[in-house]
């Protein structure tokens, strides 16, 4: 009976060991996981652009890819799209570039970092005037990138476009 006592008490501290073990795995796993769901790595934005008018809805859908935007041929800088696909009162998500170009009003253009400053998540789409995150829901406005709904802690910062023969161009 004593050797049947010790096989016991000799096998309880390797279950005991090998059971924290993987319970700590389990906890490194998720804290890995919870971390990549607020990652820079993109969200619902294709690599070309998100187009996200006014009257489109809020859907952190991803769009079908489209081509990423080239360097342009005038001047340095990479063409991002015509304006004719930024809609008035909206915008698009330039998610490749990091970047979200709004048209508040007709012919006037505004662009932001796309780069949510609450977790560093990429913004998703544009709608109701306000450009959106899909992480945590933070909201700013198209006019100047400012918060209109946190939790973000402060403004998109703006990114330098020119805009010539109806062309969009965000310096480099």
């Amino acid at each position: 009976m004593t050797d049947e006592a010790s096989q016991t008490h000799s096998s309880v501290p390797t279950a005991t060991h090998a059971r924290r073990t993987v319970l700590a795995g389990v906890g490194i796993a998720g804290i890995a996981t919870a971390l990549t769901a607020c990652g820079g790595s993109g969200s619902g934005s294709s690599a070309g652009g998100a187009d996200t008018g006014a009257a489109a809805g809020s859907s952190s859908a991803p769009a079908a890819p489209a081509p990423s935007a080239a360097p342009s041929s005038a001047g340095g800088g990479t063409a991002l799209a015509p304006t004719s696909d930024v809609p008035v009162g909206g915008g698009k998500v330039f998610a490749a570039q990091k970047v979200v170009v709004t048209q508040p009003t007709a012919g006037q253009f505004k662009a932001f970092s796309a780069i949510c400053t609450h977790m560093g998540c990429t913004v998703g789409s544009v709608s109701g005037g306000t450009i959106n995150c899909p992480c945590h829901g933070s909201q700013y406005h198209i006019t100047d990138g400012s918060v209109a709904r946190g939790p973000a802690p402060s403004a998109l910062a703006p990114e330098t476009i020119s805009v010539a023969n109806g062309e969009i161009t965000l310096s480099s």
